[in-house]
């Protein structure tokens, strides 16, 4: 796992052209606006939350983000027990991300 400012984040994410963006917070916090393209898996969801990160693809590249950094860097430690070599974290998640958000 590594733990990316916005700007890392951003800018190896534009380069990246096996990039999958992951959002791992709550369906309502989701509906508060979230990155584009993003795909929401909800972290507080247990044992499905696991099995969703299973069935992903291995051989992506992940950009994980949360409302603040922490989930998402627990995320990122799990995805790499279960075998995804590249997680990266959003430090400071969305309470920091000053880029372009969707809202639903």
């Amino acid at each position: 796992m590594a733990d990316l400012t916005q700007e890392e984040w951003v800018e190896q994410l534009k380069q990246d052209e096996n990039a999958v963006i992951l959002d791992v917070r709550t369906p309502e916090e989701v509906e508060e606006g979230y990155i584009p393209d993003a795909i929401n898996i909800d972290f507080y969801q247990g044992q499905t939350f696991l099995d969703e990160l299973e069935n992903l693809d291995k051989s992506k590249n992940y950009y994980v983000y949360c409302r603040s950094g922490n989930r998402s860097g627990q995320a990122c430690t799990l995805m790499n027990k279960m075998g995804i070599a590249n997680a990266y974290n959003l430090m400071g998640g969305m309470l920091e991300w000053e880029g372009e958000v969707t809202e639903e």
